[in-house]
């Protein structure tokens, strides 16, 4: 017999611990696989992973990073889980969370779903029901309803994405070693020192966690012993080696209300569709200035690692990197190599063969190729709802990059990227509070889906790597939106200078923020005070 509760919570990374602290007065259950908080800080983080965005774009908007003047601006990963659980703990969202509890199974139990979509979303029944198998018990299941589940397991970790191979040309064959990052990941520090120690690596990919890994691997091979990483770059992107571009802060071109403006958003008007074109060179123009500063910076001309194109591109689709500092002065010791190929790849007996039959020798592959976390919801999602998850633009098909206007009473939380990703989670789970508190409506299914639509129309305009959900370009009229729809102002600063000029953080969207703004309906106050 199942238990009976009104929400269920699928994860305890950022967006699970930000939604129950959200939906805390629902008394929700949150179910997370292994035994800690901290999704992929804890399961998918190197000893060397920082945070990519400065630690005061990655903060709750009621809970401040530790004000101490010698921390980094970027943090550890280490220092991060320390945050996350220190706002579980202070906010007491521990209490709502089963550890060692992996859902294996949703079903649906509402009787008609097409019925879903007036009224309350709580409707005093389970709709709901869900497989969880504990450490404790793992040959049995355990099964739960719930009125709403909220689904936070994310986009990353869990489950590899691995290449294709021909029959006798995969893994199978290699003598040497493969493993995926996610594999090292839950290496110690001496263990994955040991692993690269005087071998011939090969690092497959040119994203953040291949640049990560290379750097470590370069820096296990020191000595006359050791031997260069080889890094198998197919697609080049843009890095950027900190947040100033020719001593101008990295905020100014892309993260200020009037830095925005330049670029297309949705249910744009006709004066506002022709403005964008009209801006075009200038939106160009910035995307020229930065390159050039990193092409100055940073000898990416030198290895053949410039992009072909836009560095706008990168940052649109939510690509951007911050390279490490030491990474260039190991490609220049000739520590970290670099093989560049447009062509398919195989395993051979003894590394790595191409196309045009050149090979390279290797001891240890590194699959840094990412994960699959479409597999992750249809592998517990029913049918007809598991289709609904894929869609031919790559995306999960969300309105408000929350609700998939076909599958009811479910949410999705922690499934778009933006410069911050927590603040996009915890402003998310702040509109679906208010959604389930009957606060507002939502729009028919039909408006919903042209909504979407219109999200996937942008960002096939603003770059070729559309098939990634990424709202940078927009995210402050994305937040526009959704405080609309809460019933919020929308424009959060304290005047119109700041309100066009000064970059948004989490700070902006504190609740305190509009409590004030009742009482002082001027809004003439400065966000900052609320931290003090």
């Amino acid at each position: 017999m199942a238990t009976h509760s009104k929400v269920g919570i699928i994860g305890a990374g950022v967006s699970g611990i930000a939604a129950a602290k959200q939906l805390s007065h629902y008394n929700p259950i949150v179910f997370e696989a292994s035994d800690s908080i901290g999704g992929v800080w804890k399961s998918c983080s190197y000893n060397s992973t920082k945070l990519q965005s400065p630690r005061t774009s990655y903060e709750f908007s009621d809970f401040p990073w530790p004000n101490k003047r010698n921390d980094p601006i970027f943090p550890s990963h280490l220092e991060i889980l320390d945050y996350l659980e220190s706002y579980a703990e202070h906010f007491d969202v521990l209490k709502f969370i089963k550890f060692n509890s992996k859902v294996v199974e949703v079903r649906f139990v509402g009787g008609n779903y097409e019925d879903y979509g007036d009224g309350s979303l709580l409707p005093g029944h389970p709709v709901w029901e869900v497989a969880v198998q504990t450490n404790e018990s793992p040959d049995s299941i355990e099964w739960h309803a719930f009125e709403y589940v909220v689904v936070c397991s994310g986009k990353y970790g869990d489950i590899p994405k691995m290449p294709n191979f021909q029959y006798k040309k995969g893994p199978e064959i290699f003598k040497g070693k493969v493993m995926h990052t996610l594999d090292y990941c839950k290496l110690d520090k001496e263990a994955a020192t040991q692993l690269f120690k005087d071998k011939r690596v090969v690092v497959v990919g040119y994203k953040k966690s291949a640049i990560d890994l290379a750097l470590e691997c370069a820096q296990a091979n020191q000595g006359p012993q050791g031997k260069p990483c080889t890094m198998l770059v197919r697609t080049l992107h843009w890095t950027v080696p900190h947040y100033k571009v020719w001593g101008l802060p990295f905020h100014m071109f892309y993260s200020t209300r009037s830095a925005q403006f330049l670029h297309e958003r949705p249910n744009q008007s006709f004066l506002r569709n022709l403005f964008c074109l009209l801006m075009s060179p200038l939106r160009q123009g910035v995307s020229k200035f930065i390159e050039s500063y990193l092409l100055w910076k940073l000898p990416l001309e030198k290895y053949g690692l410039k992009p072909d194109h836009p560095f706008v591109e990168d940052y649109a689709s939510c690509q951007m990197a911050i390279m490490p500092e030491e990474f260039f002065s190991e490609a220049d010791k000739g520590n970290i190599v670099f093989k560049k190929t447009f062509s398919k790849w195989w395993f051979w007996e003894g590394g790595i063969e191409f196309e045009d039959k050149t090979k390279l020798d290797a001891d240890v592959v590194m699959l840094a190729t990412g994960y699959d976390g479409k597999r992750k919801l249809k592998d517990i999602l029913p049918e007809p709802f598991r289709s609904l998850v894929e869609h031919p633009s790559g995306v999960i098909p969300l309105y408000r990059s929350t609700i998939n206007p076909l599958i009811p009473n479910m949410a999705f939380v922690g499934y778009v990227e933006s410069v911050g990703n927590l603040h996009t989670s915890e402003l998310r789970s702040i509109w679906l509070a208010r959604l389930l508190d009957g606060k507002f409506k939502l729009p028919d299914a039909k408006k919903m889906l042209e909504q979407i639509t219109e999200e996937m129309e942008i960002a096939k305009r603003s770059t070729r790597f559309y098939k990634r959900a990424c709202i940078s370009t927009y995210s402050i009229n994305h937040s526009d939106d959704l405080c609309k729809e809460i019933g919020w102002t929308s424009w959060r600063k304290r005047n119109f200078l700041l309100e066009a000029f000064s970059p948004y953080s989490a700070w902006d969207y504190n609740t305190k923020l509009d409590d004030d703004k009742r009482v002082n309906p001027t809004g003439l106050f400065a966000s900052s005070a609320i931290r003090n």
